[in-house]
């Protein structure tokens, strides 16, 4: 378990420089872009939801999923943010992420054992669809790259937070953990019925 703590803080912390990498200048648009892609999956409840969930998902899987499968959501929400910003079209987005919600819910309530590399295809393809709308929706006069990197280590944070808080919750009482995990998955499927049907 700490050779793959290592890894996934070796992610996290690659991540955390491209900012720097990015942006070599520290003009208005790039401070502005790089706020901007940090409040934007916070913003969102559906999106804070669904990328928690995904560490939590991978705390649970364990072994090499711990860091291979926040990264791979990571990656690909890069993706779908360069198509987004492109202007290309992805139908139904909104209604993607939230089917992300229900399903990523429904997986750690039932503490769902895929293979990792099912659970990176099925990360990766909900990813997509998240970064679409973070990349359409990015200010105009903010910097692309600037913009991207800070929507990029908001969700890797996300995705910390949710190993963390799992990692904690076993501590704390192994025994409770695995009701106190059906709760919180079960209240993310409902809340994402909850974006699905405008209740939320």
């Amino acid at each position: 378990m700490i050779s793959n703590g290592t890894n996934f803080g070796a992610v996290l912390a690659f991540v955390a420089s491209l900012p720097s990498i990015a942006s070599p200048h520290t003009g208005v648009g790039d401070s502005s872009g790089f706020l901007h892609g940090i409040g934007h999956p916070i913003c969102g409840v559906d999106h804070t939801l669904a990328m928690v969930m995904v560490g939590v998902f991978a705390y649970q899987l364990g072994g090499r999923a711990l860091w291979l499968v926040p990264t791979m959501f990571v990656l690909m929400m890069a993706l779908g943010g360069a198509l987004g910003v492109s202007g290309v079209s992805l139908p139904h987005a909104e209604l993607v992420i939230a089917l992300s919600v229900i399903v990523l819910g429904g997986i750690v309530a039932l503490k769902v054992k895929a293979p990792v590399a099912i659970a990176t295809g099925v990360v990766g393809s909900f990813a997509i669809f998240h970064g679409h709308v973070h990349g359409a929706e990015m200010p105009e006069n903010a910097s692309g790259f600037a913009y991207a990197a800070g929507f990029m280590i908001a969700t890797a944070l996300l995705h910390a937070a949710g190993i963390a808080v799992s990692y904690h919750i076993e501590k704390v009482s192994e025994r409770y953990s695995r009701v106190v995990m059906q709760y919180t998955g079960g209240i993310a499927a409902l809340a994402g019925f909850g974006f699905l049907t405008g209740v939320l």
